[in-house]
């Protein structure tokens, strides 16, 4: 059976193949993951559609399509290395029928005819027949018959022209001599030896002022890696969002001492009961919803000269993939959960998004995010937005310093409190400063006079 492309959300037309981890010929298990595959919203694995042998990989690593194009072929029994299943094999095999045709030709002319067929017989050079079989190959790739591998792949495409690198030059490991990604990066010069296309010219290090740099010894320190998926997708977003709006920050000190209190007071019963920490960021969830309810011009949107207001509030909570990227699962309608509930969804969340185990749809329709860079002991972060959200608040790190507190005696006293900054990335497109001011004003009311021990009985 085919295995094709699956419809990974929605508003998905396509993804890129970015590896495959059963190989030819090994056993696959239903349900079982058969390929990793990265799209414009999510990268994930894919489990295999039913039990069988991976007779045939059809798209290789690194190769991008649209959705159901047929990537590879499962059967019953394992391929047979004899067969002529693998398309590699079956061109493979069409020359020498070729060549033996045209040797008995001769044959059967007489005797003196002979020399001449000893002069046709370079003749088959020019006429190597195997050119007619490249036609599959799309536009924009090199001939495998010419002696070079082939480029299929737009991803690669990019890779090899960013490198300066001759695809003649890369040998090919994919399906059919294609060219993978891994393969660029096997072809590319080793950390700090400099863009490739130096070494090739020894006479350029008298030209501009980085020749010196990339020829002779490689620099020492330097090192080039390349965007993968999800890197290159969150730069093109952050440089769109940048381009888009008008990006002010206002910042607020919150005072969690009540906060504190409620956490440390319930923090091994409730780890017990729940299975991981309760942190400080539930309770930032809980306070933005309560003061999106009185500004809502905050949850928001620009469409045009319009600004689109959303009477739903989906919260984006930002995730750190182990510092290989960053990802956006969303608490629908936080605005009717409690503090335990969205503290189970945020856990929940944070924990699949690391194991790629997100569907598309969990990381669409936000209204409003929240990044949490407060675990690095960060003192203020000002974020970029995410499109088409119109403000995003940072929750930074919380450290214990002496705050002015009234005593029950209505004197001032000194204190040491815990206490951390709230910072607000906004549109001024959308609104103005009094405006986000206010809305920081009412989330840093909320988490220092909430009764949140209420919310945790």
């Amino acid at each position: 059976m085919d295995v094709t492309m699956p419809q990974l959300g929605e508003t998905v037309t396509e993804g890129t193949i970015t590896r495959w981890i059963k190989a030819v010929g090994e056993h696959v298990d239903a349900d079982e993951p058969l390929f990793e595959v990265s799209t414009d919203k999510v990268d994930s694995e894919v489990p295999s559609p039913a039990s069988g042998y991976l007779a045939e990989i059809v798209v290789p690593e690194g190769e991008t399509v649209e959705v159901g194009a047929r990537l590879a072929v499962l059967s019953d029994a394992p391929p047979d290395g004899s067969a002529p299943t693998p398309t590699p094999t079956a061109e493979a095999a069409p020359p020498p029928a070729v060549a033996e045709p045209q040797a008995p030709a001769p044959a059967p002319a007489p005797a003196p005819p002979a020399p001449p067929a000893a002069v046709t017989a370079p003749a088959p050079a020019p006429a190597p027949a195997p050119p007619p079989v490249p036609p599959p190959v799309p536009p924009g790739t090199t001939d495998p018959d010419a002696g070079a591998p082939v480029v299929t792949s737009p991803l690669v495409r990019r890779l090899i022209a960013e490198r300066g690198l001759d695809p003649g030059a890369i040998r090919g490991t994919g399906e059919g001599g294609r060219i993978t990604r891994r393969d660029v990066m096997a072809a590319s010069p080793p950390p700090g030896a400099g863009t490739p296309a130096a070494p090739a010219r020894p006479s350029a290090p008298g030209g501009d002022g980085a020749a010196p740099v990339t020829s002779g010894a490689p620099a020492r320190g330097d090192e080039r890696i390349p965007f993968d998926n999800i890197r290159r997708r969150t730069a093109e977003h952050v440089v769109r969002s940048k381009a888009t709006s008008a990006h002010v920050y206002t910042s607020i000190e919150v005072d969690f001492d009540r906060v504190d209190r409620v956490r440390r007071a319930h923090r091994d019963a409730w780890r017990q009961r729940e299975g991981f920490s309760l942190t400080y960021l539930p309770f930032v969830v809980r306070a933005v919803c309560d003061a999106l309810d009185d500004f809502p011009r905050v949850n928001a949107s620009v469409d045009g000269e319009t600004l689109v207001v959303h009477h739903d509030v989906h919260i984006g909570i930002a995730v750190d993939l182990d510092h290989q990227g960053l990802i956006v699962p969303v608490i629908r309608d936080a605005d009717g959960k409690r503090l335990r509930l969205i503290a189970r969804e945020i856990s929940d969340l944070a924990v699949r998004a690391r194991r790629k185990a997100l569907s598309p749809d969990e990381i669409l329709g936000s209204t409003f995010t929240i990044t949490n860079p407060g675990g690095a002991g960060t003192l203020m972060t000002l974020p970029i937005l995410n499109q088409p959200e119109v403000a995003m608040v940072s929750t930074d790190g919380v450290h214990k310093r002496p705050v002015v507190v009234e005593g029950p005696d209505g004197e001032d006293a000194i204190a040491v409190h815990p206490v951390g900054v709230l910072a607000l990335t906004w549109d001024h497109r959308a609104f103005d400063g009094a405006y986000a001011a206010a809305f920081l004003r009412a989330v840093k009311q909320v988490v220092e006079e909430r009764d949140w021990e209420a919310e945790l009985a």
